[in-house]
């Protein structure tokens, strides 16, 4: 895990037949805009040649921007949580009022 106040993201570039390379790692002192057009003209060049741009290890700073401005999905970043089995993530289960605890 990155210091407090410092960002942190390893980038890899998954190509069309599937296979990982890594490219680098984002480090820098507070996560800004500068930084996600960065990352954004990165993802664009990797979707030019065939591949898309993936994100892991993503501090928390730099997670939340992306998510706030709606680039987290689209730019790759790994995904913090696991579904339990037969779930998806994002989806929450619908629990009626009357219905017993399994």
């Amino acid at each position: 895990m990155p210091d407090p106040g410092h960002i942190a993201a390893t980038v890899f570039v998954v190509t069309a037949d599937g296979e990982e390379r890594l490219v680098g790692r984002v480090v820098g002192r507070c996560a800004d805009l500068a930084t996600i057009d960065a990352l954004a003209r990165f993802a664009l060049v990797a979707r030019r040649e065939g591949g898309r741009m993936q994100l892991r290890e993503v501090s928390a700073e730099l997670r939340e921007l992306l998510e706030l401005v709606g680039l987290a999905e689209p730019l790759g970043v790994e995904s913090c949580g696991k579904a339990e089995l037969g779930e998806q993530l994002g989806i929450e289960e619908v629990v009626q009022a009357d219905d017993p605890p399994a």
